[in-house]
Order: structure tokens, then C-alpha cells, then sequence
């Protein structure tokens, strides 16, 4: 299944550290904790926390779903991924007409949401058409 499989620069896949949208995926969670820092300390446990979690299950579904033994509950946890990166582009959104974030700084966090985007959807084409 997943195991051997090739990825975009022909390099062996063996488990999901090795999937550039599962790296990609870190540092996004990276730029999120980064961003929130400074929210007001009122949103620690509402708006915070939401974006966190979102940032945190997109690399985190990304490696349960290449971990499990079938592409059919790997692709299940790329739609999971998927659905972390669509609330979390909500969420930025929201910072921004909120006043808690520069739009400056979440356009770039948002750039690689979309970019991430594109990629599951590389990945998720890959997986079904070998099977």
C-alpha cells in the first residue's frame, strides 16, 4: 500500500514524515501558534484554542491515515485533513475582521492553507486511482 509508495519527487514514501504535505503541514501549525500569540488573553480558550486544534489536525490526520493499513482509511483521513484546513481558513478570517492579527500575517498563513489544499487534493487523486 502506502509503504513503498513514490512521491512527487520520486523519493521512497515510507511513512508520513516523509510526505511533504505532512512537513508543510507542521510548519503551518508552527505559524499558527506563532500568530496566536499575541491574541487577547479573553480568546486563550475560544478562538485560540479553535485555530490550535485546526493547525494541530491537519499534519496529525495526515500521519494516522498514511499509518493505517488501507489507501481507503488513508484517504477518510486526508477529508479530516481537509475539513482542519477549511476551518482554519475560516478562523484566520475571522482574527483578521476581529482585529486580532494583521491581514498581513494571515495572508501568508492563509497562502499556505491553499497550497496545502491543493496538494491533498494531488494526493488524494493519486491514492484512488491506483485502486
Amino acid at each position: 500500500m502506502i509503504a513503498e509508495a513514490r512521491g512527487q519527487s520520486g523519493t521512497v514514501i515510507r511513512d508520513y514524515k516523509d510526505l511533504q504535505v505532512w512537513q508543510k503541514g507542521m510548519e503551518l501549525a508552527k505559524g499558527i501558534y506563532r500568530l496566536t500569540r499575541d491574541f487577547p488573553s479573553d480568546e486563550k480558550f475560544g478562538l485560540v484554542s479553535q485555530m490550535r486544534r485546526a493547525a494541530v489536525s491537519v499534519p496529525s490526520n495526515l500521519a494516522e491515515g498514511q499509518a493505517r493499513n488501507t489507501t481507503g482509511e488513508f484517504v477518510q483521513f486526508i477529508s479530516h485533513a481537509e475539513g482542519s484546513l477549511a476551518e482554519l481558513d475560516t478562523q484566520l478570517r475571522l482574527a483578521v475582521a476581529l482585529g486580532f492579527c494583521k491581514s498581513t500575517d494571515a495572508k501568508v498563513l492563509g497562502s499556505q492553507v491553499i497550497e496545502m489544499q491543493k496538494m491533498l487534493k494531488v494526493l488524494r487523486r493519486r491514492l484512488t486511482a491506483n485502486h
